[in-house]
């Protein structure tokens, strides 16, 4: 599923519904996530259902089976829904029913259930015409969407959550945490246990994927691990905020509205044992009579209090503020994983002495430098900070530097996001670095297997597209044969004539380059084939090589299993190719055939056998949201198991034995005095250095996604041209009328 087009599709189509209704943006946004809500509490609802039904004696009756389904959603990472809010319900309403008042009802229902969300699901639904109202809750029913699952659905979820709700916080240096950056605090802070507090909590993003990583990766349940506390300024947001733990079946009942600068959660202070966040960026105009009371080794303010404004004497720049109430919020084995503006990483001043403090406490753990391109609505590099109060004592003296900045993958010309696998990598470096080797090499292995179950894929997989090739080259074999039949060929000149006996464009020229083409393709494709022969026969031995090392082997085993993988890659892009001109070579010689030969017009051309297999050995159309095709499975097992090599490449290239190690231009471990020595700046870039130039796969794998992203740019470039000459084009006729 193509996430991001069903993103922008259900952007375009609710955005379209607003622009004819007679509501406001403002007006308009909160009902349209209600309904997300419903979606996605219906979708989450559904794929929890059938378990639970199947441990209810079918001869239990319905009004206490309704109560059994009710009790088996307790613990679940999904809620109950009432049978007055099940989203089939409200779509199957008939014509003319008042829509409006019951989604409301609806949403009194799950109210009901959940107190938590007293006063927080939407309202007001009569206010939309109920033909409107009807179509977005059709919009909203559609295939794709009802066959999301959490995750996907999560992502549109909160990729609405951000469109609404960050467009009027900006300005104020707010912004909504991408995914990317929130799993990337996750995986390096950890949090699975005890009080995890977030005191700028937006739309609880951080609190939902805590809640993934401790059902994924500790395999534990979430409510009986963590408690959340998040605070929020907006009230919009803190109900959005509850709105999204509930829907993934997690406590909201310690969400609270406030600011965090005035209202110190006295309560939390010292006892965290996780503190995540993304703040506000670069706030001015904190009131200093407001919070220095709150300076004190004890206190919010530990380490005393940033710059003031010379002229209105109030804070200049909030960031330390924030900085340091992570810190003091923190427990003595504490964790803090938050985003922050890459400025506060070498600020002047009163901040300056702030990080000194702090890193002579030596719980600064980790400084990662993230790109440009992160957020939604502005491209602005950021910082990500760790605190570890439970570091060993021998890494008390050290902080990590690590450079992600140029770490990425292009989502478009204006989006970047860390791939699973970057994500990993980047979590790796902290592992290598706290000693986690076992973790290192369990990644490895992880890369290996799914390299090993793409090798597993390809002989049926090169089979199927092997059958769909011959039947496309034999039909064109077969045409090539019928054009050097004179009777034929003179019988399809006539029936293409016009009128004067000319125009029918067969000519013997064209005949000729044809033949010519088909036999340098005929060539060309015994080549082809004998390098997919080929890569069959090295893969077999490397898959089973892959099957026979056990999950524990050990790094040795697994960096030289890796050496062989290393070394076949080469051969699997070259089969990669020659896959990819054999379908490019075959389909073009059809092109040629129709085009220039009228083939289609000829009694001997197999148009049915040629149109199979073209659709097999074409990509899939994704607006269409069509299947993969015999050709996508060909070439995704090729490069999934090429990608999946190169990962722990990545890995092995920089870390070769298994250890952690400085890398120039990515990462380096630092001491106490060498940061002294540069001023107290935690600018991870100022340490690490520039990689050294290399002609190697990295730089082939940067080439290549620096080249979408400026296809991506054009795109987009050339969309709204488009758009903009309509406009223009319609002006100008309305003008002229």
């Amino acid at each position: 599923m193509n996430v991001q087009q069903l993103e922008n599709e259900l952007w375009e189509a609710a955005d379209q519904l607003r622009a004819n209704s007679k509501l406001t943006a403002a007006e308009y946004s909160m009902p349209v996530l209600g309904l997300i809500f419903l979606r996605h509490a219906d979708n989450r609802f559904k794929a929890y259902l059938p378990d639970i039904e199947a441990d209810i004696p079918p001869q239990v009756p319905a009004a206490q089976r309704e109560a059994l389904i009710k009790l088996g959603f307790q613990g679940k990472a999904a809620i109950y829904l009432p049978e007055a809010a099940r989203f089939d319900r409200i779509v199957s309403l008939p014509q003319g029913a008042k829509v409006g008042e019951i989604i409301d009802a609806a949403m009194d229902a799950v109210e009901a259930e959940y107190p938590v969300l007293s006063g927080a699901l939407p309202r007001g639904y009569a206010a939309f015409e109920p033909d409107l109202l009807a179509e977005l809750v059709k919009i909203f029913d559609r295939p794709a969407i009802k066959a999301a699952t959490g995750d996907v659905f999560g992502r549109i979820y909160e990729y609405f959550l951000n469109k609404f709700a960050m467009s009027g916080a900006q300005e104020g240096g707010e912004f909504f945490t991408p995914p990317s950056l929130v799993r990337m605090i996750v995986n390096v802070i950890e949090p699975d246990h005890g009080l995890v507090l977030d005191p700028a909590c937006g739309s609880a993003g951080m609190f939902v994927q805590t809640g993934h990583f401790i059902e994924d990766v500790r395999h534990a349940v979430v409510n009986d691990s963590v408690t959340f506390h998040g605070q929020e300024k907006s009230d919009t947001n803190t109900k959005l905020a509850r709105m999204n733990l509930v829907v993934h079946g997690l406590d909201a009942s310690n969400i609270r509205q406030g600011n965090t600068f005035y209202d110190q959660a006295e309560h939390l202070i010292g006892q965290c044992d996780y503190v995540m966040a993304n703040p506000p960026f670069n706030v001015d105009g904190v009131d200093t009579k407001k919070v220095e009371a709150q300076v004190d080794e004890a206190g919010r303010l530990p380490f005393g209090l940033p710059g003031t404004n010379a002229k209105t004497g109030a804070i200049s720049n909030a960031n330390s503020l924030w900085i340091q109430y992570f810190y003091a919020y923190l427990n003595e084995t504490g964790r803090a994983g938050f985003v922050m503006a890459s400025s506060a990483s070498d600020a002047g001043n009163k901040d300056r002495d702030i990080r000194e403090q702090l890193v002579k406490t030596g719980h600064v753990d980790v400084m990662m430098a993230i790109g440009n391109k992160f957020f939604y609505t502005r491209s602005l590099p950021c910082t990500l900070w760790f605190f570890d109060k439970g570091k060993p004592e021998d890494l008390l003296d050290t902080v990590l530097m690590i450079d992600a900045r140029n770490v990425y993958t292009v989502v478009s010309a204006r989006s970047h996001v860390f791939s699973d696998e970057q994500l990993a990598n980047l979590t790796a470096i902290t592992w290598l670095y706290r000693g986690e080797h076992d973790r290192f090499t369990a990644l490895l292995a992880s890369y290996h297997t799914k390299a090993g179950q793409h090798l597993a894929a390809l002989p049926e997989r090169l089979a199927a597209d092997e059958l769909q090739t011959k039947a496309l080259s034999n039909a064109l074999r077969n045409f090539a044969k019928a054009t050097e039949d004179s009777a034929a060929l003179a019988a399809v000149r006539e029936k293409l004539a016009d009128k004067d006996g000319e125009g029918h464009g067969i000519t013997n020229e064209a005949l000729a380059h044809f033949r010519s083409e088909l036999a340098k393709l005929e060539a060309q494709t015994a080549s082809w084939d004998a390098t997919l022969t080929q890569s069959l026969k090295d893969a077999k031995p490397l898959q089973e090589a892959i099957a026979a090392l056990p999950d524990n082997a050990s790094f040795a085993q697994r960096k030289a299993l890796h050496d062989k993988l290393d070394e076949a890659n080469p051969d699997l892009k070259a089969a990669l190719a020659a896959l990819e001109a054999r379908h490019k070579g075959w389909l073009k010689l059809l092109d040629l055939a129709e085009k220039s030969l009228r083939a289609r017009q000829w009694a001997a051309f197999d148009g049915d056998a040629t149109r199979d297999a073209k659709k097999a050995l074409l990509p899939r159309d994704a607006k269409k949201r069509e299947k993969p095709t015999v050709r996508d499975m060909g070439v995704e097992a090729y490069k999934r198991a090429s990608y999946f090599v190169a990962q722990a490449h990545w890995l092995l290239h920089r870390f070769p034995d298994g250890l952690y190690e400085d890398v120039p231009g990515l990462c380096k471990a630092v001491t106490r005095q060498e940061i002294a020595d540069n001023d107290y700046s935690l600018t991870a870039g100022r340490y690490v250095g520039i990689a050294p130039v290399s002609q190697g796969d990295d730089d082939a794998e940067a080439f290549v996604g620096r080249m979408r992203e400026i296809h991506s740019e054009l795109s987009e470039l050339t969309e709204q041209a488009i758009t903009l000459s309509a406009k223009v084009q319609q002006m100008f006729s309305e003008w002229a009328e």
